[in-house]
C-alpha cells in the first residue's frame, strides 16, 4: 500500500468516526409546514430551499435526516428541535 493510499484510508476512517451521527425528523400531525421550516432554518442552519425539501420529505416519507455531524454539535440542536415541539431523534 502506498503512502497516499494509507493516508486516504486513514481519512476515510476518521470521517466515518466523526460524522456517524444524524438528526432524524419525524412526521407529526401537530406542526405546520411553516413552523418546521422556520425551526430547520434556525436550528439546523438550513437554507429556505433545504428546509422546504426536508419538510416535504418528512410529510410524505414519514421522516428525514436533517443534519449530520459530530454528536457534540448535534445534541443541542436536537434538544432545541424537541423544545420547539418537533419530533426528532439523534442517532
Amino acid at each position: 500500500m502506498s503512502t497516499k493510499e494509507k493516508i486516504q484510508e486513514d481519512v476515510d476512517i476518521l470521517e466515518k468516526e466523526v460524522f456517524q451521527h444524524e438528526i432524524v425528523l419525524h412526521n407529526d400531525e401537530v406542526n405546520t409546514f411553516d413552523h418546521v421550516i422556520d425551526a430547520l432554518m434556525d436550528v439546523c442552519e438550513h437554507t429556505l430551499e433545504q428546509a422546504e425539501q426536508c419538510a416535504m420529505l418528512v410529510h410524505y416519507k414519514g421522516k428525514c435526516t436533517v443534519k449530520s455531524g459530530e454528536f457534540k454539535d448535534l445534541e443541542p440542536r436536537c434538544s432545541k428541535l424537541l423544545q420547539l415541539g418537533l419530533s426528532a431523534e439523534l442517532i
